[in-house]
């Protein structure tokens, strides 16, 4: 990736310790660079020691502490504690490095924050300096934790179906687990819904969407927020291809078996393979993986299944040893395989990157949501924009095998399949037109650097 030799502003990018949170806000540091802004990642001391592969040169990277250097959240005694200790320890430790920064040669002009982190704000507007909001979640999940926020939204919940500005009519059971599952992760319930306690100091919103996807919220929250959709926030090599070697996201927690999955799927059948991944933090209980196994057998399809080492006790005894059209690994290279010609649809957890891949990609969706903002998502995924199915869980909330041979059948066999397909494509056009030359995206970059440009000059 070219660096320009003269940075005209300098940003620090504070990502909360999860990949699928450094992902995005790492992928939009190289669209920073490119425009000539100087560029540090700082990150907590925890989460670099167990990252696997760091492969990028123009990011320089700084670390504060979770108060947990040894282990992060591994090591606390509970999700609740850790956050508290986080903001804590987390902001004490920003302080100091905005301290050791200002005497640099090049000090920061700006502190770009995760929305789960909004402690950062406040550290950084005491130090006098700019500060964005990066939100990692669709503009669709932020308006309804806002509406939550305000308490505009009562809970326990009350009705059945809810209208809010911008928004599809969504049924109780469409909002995200925090809130139809009240009481629930407390801590991550506070972390989601506190994000907006402070965010009238933010000079920026940056958020991981691009317009054209979510256009009538967006347009609903820029007259309340300084609003920017700057996603979606892929290696530039799968959409606008003008960052020449951003292939990859450039940090990984797991090793992919990319040589493995690519050679497998090298020799199967155009649009044959489901690949199926939820993601690198939740998974199937051991009841539902087992009706997902029968389920991929049952089809008849070829597949691919990520299941983490930690995993592969979930697997039904035996199932190894009957399947034959299937592939089980423990990681894998997920932008090569969806972009893989063999791909014919994603059984996801629906997590907003993965979502925004599937997006981007023009793959067809089966929708499994597990947790929080995943069930808004496969809402939007079926009913919004039409680029894939939702696989219904029973009362038990479980997701049947019959449910899923269907699913899988439905999207490679069918009629309807086809106009998912068709859909898909669509999405895929746009999500590259978004972030190419002159897209809604590029602009939004653009101007962000600009506005960046004339503040710092004029609080200098």
């Amino acid at each position: 990736m070219e660096e320009r030799k003269n940075y005209v502003a300098h940003c620090l990018v504070l990502p909360y310790p999860a990949q699928g949170h450094i992902n995005p806000m790492l992928e939009f540091s190289k669209r920073l660079i490119q425009r000539g802004v100087k560029v540090t990642l700082v990150t907590v001391v925890s989460n670099w020691k167990v990252v696997s592969r760091k492969n990028f040169t123009s990011i320089e990277v700084e670390s504060i502490s979770d108060g947990y250097d040894e282990g992060g959240l591994a090591a606390a005694e509970s999700l609740e504690v850790y956050l508290e200790t986080f903001c804590r320890v987390g902001a004490q430790t920003l302080a100091e490095l905005l301290q050791k920064l200002a005497g640099s040669s090049h000090p920061p002009d700006c502190v770009i924050y995760d929305g789960f982190m909004s402690w950062a704000l406040d550290v950084a507007k005491n130090f006098g300096i700019l500060a964005a909001a990066f939100f990692t979640q669709s503009c669709t999940t932020n308006t309804i934790y806002l509406h939550t926020y305000n308490k505009l939204l009562e809970l326990p919940l009350t009705q059945t179906e809810y209208l809010l500005p911008g928004l599809p009519k969504l049924e109780a059971e469409d909002l995200p687990s925090f809130l139809n599952r009240y009481g629930t992760y407390p801590g991550y319930f506070y972390v989601v819904v506190n994000q907006f306690s402070n965010i009238d100091k933010a000079d920026w919103v940056l958020v991981n969407t691009f317009y054209e996807l979510e256009q009538e919220v967006v347009d609903w929250l820029f007259k309340i927020w300084p609003l920017k959709t700057i996603g979606p926030t892929l290696p530039s090599m799968y959409l606008d291809k003008r960052l020449q070697d951003d292939k990859n996201y450039g940090i990984e927690m797991y090793v992919p078996k990319s040589e493995v999955c690519i050679k497998w799927l090298d020799d199967k059948p155009k649009g044959s393979v489901v690949y199926v991944s939820f993601g690198s933090f939740a998974g199937p209980n051991v009841e539902q993986a087992e009706e997902l196994a029968c389920g991929l057998r049952d089809s008849g399809s070829y597949f691919i299944w990520v299941i983490r080492d930690s995993e592969q006790g979930l697997l039904p005894e035996g199932f190894l040893d009957t399947v034959e059209k299937g592939l089980i690994v423990n990681w894998c290279p997920q932008l090569q395989v969806l972009t893989h010609e063999a791909l014919g649809c994603f059984i996801t957890h629906c997590g907003w990157n993965s979502t925004l891949e599937a997006l981007s990609l023009g793959v067809p969706v089966i929708a499994m949501p597990l947790w929080t903002d995943q069930i808004t998502n496969a809402k939007l995924i079926k009913d919004v924009w039409k680029n894939g199915v939702k696989a219904v869980a029973d009362e038990k909330d479980i997701v049947r095998k019959e449910t899923i041979t269907h699913c899988i059948k439905e999207i490679l066999e069918t009629e309807k399949g086809n106009e998912i397909k068709k859909n898909s494509i669509k999405w895929r056009n746009l999500a590259k037109s978004s972030v190419d030359e002159g897209g809604s995206s590029d602009k939004n970059t653009a101007e962000f650097v600009n506005e960046l440009v004339h503040r710092r000059a004029a609080l200098n």
